[in-house]
């Protein structure tokens, strides 16, 4: 049996607003002092995404943050399952009446995403949508607990036949959504073309997926964990380089239905929104990787969240579980708390 992991509780404290000067300061003053540091920020799929870099020549930056925008609209172009011609649009009105054959680039990802399936017993599951596409968090919509009951069998990532670039599914009624790894896989993607422009102090974000290149001008970057309860508030602060960061909250996209947060994390075993965890963090070497565990640990809630976290090699987590606890792997070292 898996043991409880270290856990403090959460306080309600201003520590964002109090760090958030701090933050804010330490930026203006950059700023006036290194005036070669860049930033860019555009809504693509479905978030915001910023890219800050460090370069000599202002010309030349330009120019590399031009091609990780240009990277990430071709990747949503892919992944998007609201465009009606993005690759996972044709897998999911094709796979699942016949052998369809599909890009590297997308067998790599679902392959990927398999990986995080077997190791969770399911947790991670990207046939979630085969219910999560009745969900509408804009109009506040849900499915009925009798949809959701007839769609279960349809969640299970053994009804995916992947064969190097042909794939099927079992079941007709699959759908695959990768929300769960897309944001981290196109992160990691900016940080390389990055790389490929000579830059070596860099952070690309989008939402609550981050992969930093290198330090800040010499210093870790201060990265903030939201408290789940309060937008104006951060939960905890971690100082961090050259690594990723990847949080999952049930913040983001939900709404009250019937005393209840409907949410977009849904429990594959279920079809429903979890409700045990607030939010979960996780760092670790790439950002597909940390994609993909936040949502994983995510769903399993913190005892077994962080017992499987504990099994990965140079994988940390914190998890606040839906009581404001906070929970955290033995690689963090525990968060002052604020009396």
């Amino acid at each position: 049996m898996a043991k409880d992991p270290p856990r403090i509780k959460l306080k309600f404290s201003n520590l964002a607003a109090c760090f958030g000067v701090v933050i804010s300061t330490l930026v203006c003053n950059f700023s006036s002092a290194h005036a070669n540091w860049f930033k860019q920020q555009q809504d693509i799929m479905g978030t915001r995404i910023s890219v800050e870099l460090w370069h000599k020549n202002e010309s030349q930056a330009s120019q590399c943050i031009d091609k990780i925008f240009t990277e990430m609209h071709r990747l949503d172009a892919m992944m998007s399952p609201f465009k009606a011609h993005s690759e996972i649009s044709f897998i999911n009105n094709n796979a699942s009446t016949k052998t369809i054959e599909i890009s590297n680039e997308m067998a790599e990802i679902i392959d990927r995403s398999l990986y995080f399936s077997k190791i969770s017993d399911g947790a991670f599951d990207i046939t979630f949508a085969s219910i999560g596409y009745k969900y509408d968090y804009r109009k506040k919509l849900k499915p009925s607990d009798q949809l959701i009951e007839s769609s279960l069998p349809s969640i299970d990532y053994r009804h995916i036949n992947l064969n190097n670039n042909t794939l099927r599914f079992d079941d007709t009624g699959v759908r695959i959504d990768l929300g769960g790894i897309a944001k981290g896989y196109a992160v990691d993607r900016a940080i390389e073309i990055a790389k490929r422009c000579g830059i070596d102090e860099a952070l690309v974000s989008a939402g609550g997926d981050t992969k930093i290149l290198g330090k800040k001008q010499g210093r870790p970057w201060i990265i903030g964990i939201q408290h789940p309860r309060k937008k104006s508030e951060m939960a905890l602060v971690l100082p961090l380089s050259d690594t990723a960061i990847s949080t999952s909250g049930d913040y983001e996209r939900f709404f009250i239905r019937d005393g209840q947060r409907v949410h977009h994390i849904i429990n594959p075993s279920t079809g429903k929104s979890v409700s045990a965890t607030w939010s979960a963090t996780v760092t670790g070497p790439d950002a597909i990787t940390t994609d993909a565990l936040s949502t994983t640990i995510f769903v399993l809630g913190a005892i077994k969240g962080i017992a499987l976290i504990e099994t990965l090699e140079n994988i940390d987590a914190v998890i606040i579980d839906n009581e404001g606890n906070v929970h955290y792997s033995s690689g963090l070292q525990e968060p002052t708390s604020n009396d």
